[in-house]
């Protein structure tokens, strides 16, 4: 007979507090080995090892980055194809200030806790390892390469000082801009020459111009990383980072397109040559699928662990979940482990990434994944409900 599907969430509860002691182990030592983007050999050995030893099957080496990776696990037959997703990148200098650690015991834990219902559901299960989310982007590769093209629905959970849900992100551009002069002495011989800095201040000064007219959700950041070399040269060469952020990939685009005009602006009024060009992957806007968010809030609650839903003015970074959310549906709940004040990227919580209360929120948060996943393959309303307001959301934004 088929098991209900509060029964059969109560396998994966049990089957997490069964796993707690491993899970915990997996998420310290990633925690203590802390490794940069698209370097991280042993966490991605660990991960991969953990899983085959409880017998998925793991593929290594996925959309042609060393330490990315699927793992899989198959239903009674075939049906529905459900992602949870693994980060594993911590942060130069500051080891996992944004938890990444916990994500990915949070992922393995959801990934084993199917094996004590995938025998009675139709679907598969994938534990994906995604490297290097502080800033190299490997989601964008591998949705890029065809990782998410038969996923149903992806998710994955964040530590944060909150428990929430619902949150979007903002897309984002980074930019490198570069002006190339002519150097001469700045005192005898400033009519020889083309001032680099004035056309990066002048770059500045146009994005300033720009603030008035630009919509609330949007965000342009930047800084000099190169101004000149001496101050009785008039600069040849100067340089600048910046960021374009908006709540929609359009907007962003078109924003970018103004920023360029700002810099060959500059560049026409001093003479000098620029160089305008994309440094890294564009990380997408993120869209929190209504669906699975209803769906992981109540499983959450369940857990006692109240979550709340994200406001209209929430502040929000971005992260490439956004690419995968706006290919699949899905999820990327955040999970508190620390208290209010507590900031990411600080070596608070770092400690907070490494505590008891942050292994608690980690397994609550694998428990409510593989309860989510439950949802998805034994009702499967649930998935057709969530694949609806995904159109319904790739029609609200239009052609990127």
């Amino acid at each position: 007979c088929m098991s209900s599907t509060s029964e059969l969430k109560q396998r994966v509860i049990g089957a997490v507090d069964t796993l707690r002691a491993d899970l915990i182990d997996v998420a310290n030592r990633i925690h203590a080995n802390p490794e940069l983007g698209f370097q991280e050999t042993a966490a991605a050995k660990l991960l991969t090892d953990t899983l085959e030893g409880h017998g998925l099957d793991v593929e290594r080496g996925v959309a042609g980055l060393d330490t990315a990776f699927v793992a899989t696990l198959q239903g009674r037959e075939a049906g529905p194809i459900i992602a949870f997703l693994a980060e594993y990148d911590a942060l130069p200098g500051l080891g996992h200030a944004c938890g990444h650690n916990l994500i990915a015991a949070a992922a393995v834990g959801a990934g084993l806790a199917m094996r004590t219902v995938l025998p009675d559901l139709a679907g598969e299960i994938r534990v994906i390892g995604t490297p290097a989310e502080e800033g190299g982007g490997g989601k964008v590769i591998m949705v890029d390469a065809g990782v998410f093209d038969d996923v149903d629905a992806a998710m994955m959970v964040h530590p944060s000082s909150r428990d929430l849900i619902g949150r979007k992100s903002l897309t984002v551009f980074h930019v490198d801009i570069e002006f190339f002069g002519k150097a001469a002495h700045a005192a005898s011989w400033p009519d020889e020459g083309i001032n680099a800095l004035d056309a990066v201040i002048l770059t500045f000064n146009g994005i300033n111009a720009l603030r008035q007219h630009m919509r609330d959700d949007a965000r342009i950041h930047g800084i000099i990383t190169h101004g000149g070399d001496a101050p009785n040269i008039i600069p040849d060469h100067t340089s600048a980072s910046v960021l374009v952020r908006a709540l929609d990939t359009p907007y962003a685009s078109a924003l970018l397109e103004r920023v360029r005009a700002c810099a060959e602006g500059a560049a026409q009024a001093t003479g000098a040559r620029l160089e305008f060009k994309q440094a890294g992957p564009r990380y997408d806007a993120r869209w929190p699928n209504p669906k699975l968010v209803a769906l992981a809030k109540a499983n959450f609650e369940t857990l006692g662990v109240d979550v709340a839903l994200a406001g209209e003015n929430e502040r929000m970074g971005s992260s490439d979940i956004g690419n995968v959310s706006q290919v699949v549906p899905a999820i990327h709940p955040y999970v508190a482990i620390a208290s209010d004040e507590v900031v990411g990227h600080s070596p608070e919580f770092r400690e907070a990434a490494g505590s008891a209360r942050g292994h608690e929120a980690m397994l609550n948060a694998a428990k409510a994944l593989a309860m989510t996943a439950v949802d998805l393959l034994a009702e499967q309303d649930n998935l057709r409900e969530a694949k609806q307001a995904f159109e319904a959301q790739k029609q609200a934004q239009g052609d990127v």
